[in-house]
């Protein structure tokens, strides 16, 4: 949170607490910007949220507050409406943000909202049977950001990728590809109902006969090969997945895997667990967990007739070992070192066909004494992609055309891609429109944002900048928009935290270039006949650029020192 900010949410509690004896805590006291900057630099709205604690009149409480505020920063403070507070701040305390960046550099905009709380954040729970496509970009990008900017405000973060490695899904793997190794030695085996059809499969169909030669090839139809070619399948496929999200920008720190869940027993323990726990029942061969003991619409299978679980007990068994730390059990050497430490949160980004999953993930956490809070779950909605005739661009993924993900950002740009996928709340459906994502033009906000940087650096190469002792010139009212927007940058990455709305800081990253723009269009930068107010209009720009590198970072887009 910006000192100007937290230093007046603070002196409004110090008067409520000694002339109403009343204690606020900081997140009671709401400071908004008036959209009329005639009215001031901020407002709060206490005296009326006050009004029913106090049996009082707000324009009374406004008053006592306005007569007894003790604050260095504040020009004026005055009333208006039914109880509204305006606060008028100095020049000089706005544009002290300037040396503070100065001095802070790429940590600006850090802050300690987490307090080091150890979270868990599950994206891109992908079947490792094929290319990631665009169905898995909205997660990705999301999940990246977010995990960078709940680091930023101080959380322990944990970046995990969940393997859908086990199951019919992994066995169809093995299935396609003995069909498409045979084809490689003249055999005609047919692909299964459910296979495969990418060129993937083929190509690791190939890598598998140059590596291995024949030797599969006279046990094409048995058990045991199917398996070796689906554990096969799934490293090759991951393998590709790994270069392409390192593409995207996107890290993780843990690679769980369910073959590895189910391998190791921790599947076969949970469930014995919640057996003894009380909390299942038979029914005509099947066991039901009674999620409905918490709150679900009906119980749930969890191991059916024929003896197999079901997608839920693993899924519950992945989730009690993240809360006891017990990563060890379902680490993938291959893939990633492993955390080890529990965690008091886990957020799951999840797609929408996923939404009656939320229910009984909770009540498996709720059956083994765990808060059903410690998981959040987010909804990720669906994504249209839209070409240059506003149609929608269908894809499937068995049937093989997909867009893969790096070709679409080999198209578009990650840069596009990666701003457009989080620029929207994550519960909203939305179209991407991709003539607008190849656009070089300010119609693209992607090109405006990354513009405003890059002129501000050629701005900022000839010129020698730095901390001045006092910014007595930056009066213009465009001048006085930016240093708000940079000292609001803090609050706003603690903010998008908290809600975990990456949206939000797209909109401020927008904002904060089209301020810059207009000030650009009206004001003079450099001039010679005024050498006192160039050092500070140049240690601004250099505000600005430092404040745009660090948000654009917590996006994964890059900030372009030329266009």
């Amino acid at each position: 949170m910006n000192n100007i900010e937290f230093n007046l949410k603070q002196s409004i509690i110090d008067v409520v607490n000694n002339q109403f004896n009343v204690s606020l805590k900081q997140d009671e006291v709401v400071i908004e910007t008036p959209k009329d900057t005639t009215m001031g630099d901020y407002s709060t709205t206490v005296a009326m949220r006050l009004t029913k604690k106090l049996g009082k009149n707000p324009k009374e409480i406004a008053q006592t507050i306005v007569d007894h505020l003790v604050n260095s920063n504040i020009e004026s403070a005055t009333i208006a409406g039914p109880g509204f507070i305006n606060f008028k701040i100095k020049t000089t305390a706005l544009a002290n943000i300037i040396n503070e960046v100065m001095t802070l550099q790429e940590k600006f905009g850090e802050n300690n909202i987490g307090n080091n709380e150890a979270i868990n954040v599950e994206y891109i729970s992908a079947n490792p049977t094929g290319d990631l496509h665009l169905g898995h970009a909205r997660g990705a990008a999301w999940g990246d950001s977010l995990t960078r900017i709940l680091k930023k405000s101080g959380y322990n973060v944990i970046r995990e990728f969940y393997m859908n490695d086990s199951g019919n899904q992994v066995n169809n793997l093995g299935k396609s590809l003995a069909s498409r190794y045979g084809e490689l030695f003249g055999k005609n085996i047919s692909l299964p109902e459910d296979g495969y059809h990418g060129e993937d499969i083929i190509n690791i169909a190939k890598i598998i006969k140059e590596k291995y030669g024949d030797c599969f090839l006279d046990k094409l139809h048995e058990n045991d090969t199917i398996t070796q070619l689906s554990e096969l399948g799934v490293y090759y496929e991951m393998e590709k997945m790994r270069e392409d999200l390192a593409l995207f920008r996107v890290e993780f720190d843990v690679f769980g895997s369910e073959d590895n869940l189910r391998k190791l027993g921790v599947v076969d323990e949970m469930y014995r667990k919640l057996i003894a726990s009380g909390h299942t029942y038979e029914l005509d061969g099947a066991t039901f967990f009674k999620t409905t003991t918490f709150g679900d619409d009906k119980d749930r299978v969890i191991k059916k007739s024929d003896g197999s679980y079901t997608y839920l007990m693993p899924d519950i068994a992945y989730h009690q070992a993240k809360l006891t730390g017990n990563y060890n059990r379902i680490k993938s050497n291959e893939y990633a070192e492993i955390a080890s430490q529990p965690v008091t949160t886990m957020i799951d980004l999840l797609g929408g066909d996923h939404h009656g999953y939320i229910a009984r993930l909770k009540a498996s956490l709720s059956a083994f004494g765990y808060n059903s809070d410690n998981l959040e779950i987010d909804i990720i909605q669906m994504v249209r992609l839209i070409d240059e005739h506003g149609s929608e661009i269908k894809m499937s993924k068995r049937e093989g055309n997909a867009i893969k993900l790096r070709d679409f950002c080999n198209e578009v740009g990650v840069d596009a891609v990666r701003y457009f996928y989080v620029s929207r709340a994550l519960e909203t459906p939305f179209d991407f429109d991709v003539t607008l994502a190849k656009k070089q033009t300010n119609d693209n906000p992607v090109f405006y944002i990354q513009y405003a940087y890059a002129r501000i650096c050629s701005i900022l190469k000839d010129q020698a900048f730095k901390a001045q002792s006092e910014y007595l010139l930056l009066t213009d009212e465009k001048e006085i928009q930016l240093l708000k927007s940079i000292n609001e940058f803090s609050d706003t990455v603690a903010s998008v935290a908290k809600e975990r709305a990456v949206h939000k800081l797209c909109n401020y990253i927008y904002k904060l270039a089209q301020q810059f723009h207009s000030f650009y269009a009206t004001c003079k930068v450099v001039d010679a006949c005024n050498p006192d107010l160039t050092a500070e209009r140049i240690a601004l720009l250099f505000a600005i650029k430092v404040t745009l590198k660090n948000a654009l970072y917590l996006i994964g887009v890059e900030a372009k020192e030329k266009m």
